[in-house]
Order: C-alpha cells, then structure tokens, then sequence
C-alpha cells in the first residue's frame, strides 16, 4: 500500500476514530448508554443497523462534499451547505466541544488520581499541556500522532477483549444468547449516529488528500467501519457484566477491576489519556481551522503562537462543567446535541448537500 492511498483511505478513518473514541466512548460509558441499556442483542443492532448505517451515509457525503467544493474547514463547508444559517451548526459544535472538554479533562485528571497516583491538578496539567503543544505544532503533527495512537487504540482494545472472553466468556454467551432486545434500540444508535457527526470538523483537515468521488465514498465508508468496530469490541468485553455495569460511570475500569489484572489497567490508562489528548486536540484543531479560514478570507495570517492559547482557554473554561459528572453530561447533554445534528446537518446534507453534488 502506497503513502498516498493510506492517506486517502485510512488517514481520515484512523483520525476519526481518534476523535471520536475519547471521553465517554473511551471510558465505555457512551457504549453502554446508547447501546447496552437496550438489551444485549439491541445494542447490537442499534451499532450496526442503525450507527454504522448513519455514519457511512454522513461521512460519504460530508467527504465528497468536501472534496468538491475544496472546503477543508468547517465554515467554509457550511456556509456553502446551509448558507446564512451556517453559525447554527457553530452553536452546535462549541457546544460539544465544551462538553466533550469537561469530560476529557476531568476525566484525565480523575483517571490519573485515582489509579496512578498522579495530584488531580497534575493531571489536568498534562492534558492542558499536550493539547497546546499538538494544536502548535499544526496539522502534520495531528495527523501523524491521531493515526498512530488509533493503531496502539486497536491493540489495546483487542488485549482487552482477548482477556474479557478468556475470563467471562460463560457470562458474555449466556447474554448473547438470552436475545434481549429494549424498545428504541434504534433510536439510541440513530441519537449516537448523530451527535458524532459533530466531529466531522476536526477532521476535515485530512480529507485534501481525496481525489475522486469514488475516493470520497469509499474513505467515508472505510472511516464508519473504522469507527465502530473497536465499540463493538469493546461491547463484547464488556457484556458479561450486564445489566449490573449500566449503572457504572466508567465501565471500562469495573471491568478491568473484575480482571483483577492490573498490568492492563496501567496500559488500558495510558491509552485512555492519549485518547483523551486525541479528541480534545481534534476539536480544538477544528476551531483553529475555523479561525485559520477567517483569517484567510481577509487576507490575513492566524499567527501560529495563539493556536494552543485557544487551546488552554477552552480547556479552562470547560472544566466547570466537569461538576455535572459523566453520567448526566453524556445522556443529557449528548441527547439534546443529537436532535440538533438532525435537524441543521443531517437534514441539509442529505436534501441541499446531495443537490449540489450532482448537480455542479
């Protein structure tokens, strides 16, 4: 496989899963709020039914719009799909972002303190001061460290899933095979499918190395199926401990607890704080390229030093949120973002977006 075709067809699907596996993915509590709590079998269907289904669709068309009109940032894509009412889909964005920032610093910095031994405000540090740095440095450094720390992700989570079938494979069969499926099972993968979406500007950046429609559909694909697969491994590792980890905040480290192994706890931990970095430099990343783009359009130049101050501020500010908890940031604050998506992207994309692309 050559450098070129990697970065078509693997560079966004790796940067997206990056983004995207952070906070409430990463610490399993997203998995089980929006799939497990259906029931064994419904999350499973609500993941590759609904989910998988959603993101191809959103990704395919988000890419190839992209690639069309050349917009590698989010104000420009918007502007051209919704017009005067771009900043609706902005509103959306920052507020996400605050969100998913509140649990990736808080996160961090409980993770650190509370299993490594590492002060709270250390923690915190440590990602405040990763973000900056990578968000300094630029889109190559991006690119490079989200790609290759999804590969350690992929490792990480199949260590995990190998040990979780070695250790609870009696209990994981016995939920699999009692078939229990919830009402609104797709309706928690369709809500999950969307509220993602929202991190399709902090991955636009990688999309410029995509030449051709075919490209655009196939890398888009390629990204949904990148994105959900380690989900669902995780889900499987963690289906044996059902219904019981529903109520878990972090079920990722219930489970590694129940192990009692805790090499991989001290490894799953290392992943999980890069992981961390992964998606709150990811948004941030897309913020500066929004900026960038204003900057640009008076011809202008966004001076590169002010790039991790963006960072650290909204690092800071995010953190006041962390006060809510996991629990209540993730199903509240997730839920009312994904009907936004629905209605200022997703609608749009698949009525304006598709008319432009076949049209012009």
């Amino acid at each position: 496989m050559g450098a070129l075709t990697f970065k078509k067809y693997f560079v966004p699907a790796l940067v997206f899963q990056g983004v995207l596996i952070g906070g409430g993915y990463g610490t399993g509590r997203e998995i089980v709020e929006y799939f497990m709590k259906y029931g064994p079998l419904g999350g499973i269907l609500g993941m590759f039914l609904v989910t998988l289904v959603v993101w191809s669709l959103i990704l395919a068309l988000t890419f190839e719009f992209s690639r069309k009109f050349r917009h590698y940032d989010y104000r420009s894509l918007l502007k051209n799909l919704l017009g005067r009412f771009w900043v609706s889909f902005e509103l959306l964005y920052i507020l996400l972002l605050v969100i998913v920032l509140a649990v990736v610093g808080s996160a961090s910095g409980v993770l650190l303190r509370d299993h490594l031994g590492i002060p709270y405000l250390v923690g915190v540090s440590i990602m405040l001061i990763s973000c900056a740095f990578l968000t300094f440095k630029g889109s190559n450094l991006i690119e490079k460290f989200l790609s290759a720390w999804s590969i350690f992700i992929y490792v990480v989570y199949g260590i995990f899933l190998v040990v979780a079938l070695l250790k609870f494979s009696p209990m994981i069969e016995k939920n699999l095979a009692s078939g229990i499926i919830h009402s609104r099972w797709a309706l928690g993968g369709f809500k999950y499918g969307l509220y993602n979406m929202c991190v399709i500007p902090a991955i636009l950046f990688c999309i410029r190395h995509i030449e051709t429609r075919k490209e655009a559909i196939l890398s888009g694909i390629i990204a949904a199926l990148v994105g959900i697969i380690p989900a669902f491994l995780f889900y499987l590792g963690i289906l044996g401990h059902y219904p019981e980890i529903i109520t878990k905040e972090v079920p990722a480290v219930f489970v590694i607890h129940k192990m009692k192994m805790p090499i991989l706890l001290i490894v799953y931990l290392i992943m999980l704080v890069g992981t961390l970095v992964e998606t709150g430099t990811g948004f941030i990343h897309g913020v500066n390229e929004r900026i960038n783009s204003a900057f640009q359009e008076k011809g202008k130049t966004f001076p590169k030093w002010q790039r991790p101050i963006v960072a650290v501020v909204m690092l800071l500010g995010s953190l006041a949120l962390s006060t809510f908890g996991l629990i209540a940031l993730i199903a509240k604050g997730y839920g009312f973002i994904s009907w936004g998506i629905f209605f200022v992207y997703f609608i749009p994309l698949i009525t304006i977006g598709l008319y432009k692309i076949l049209k012009y």
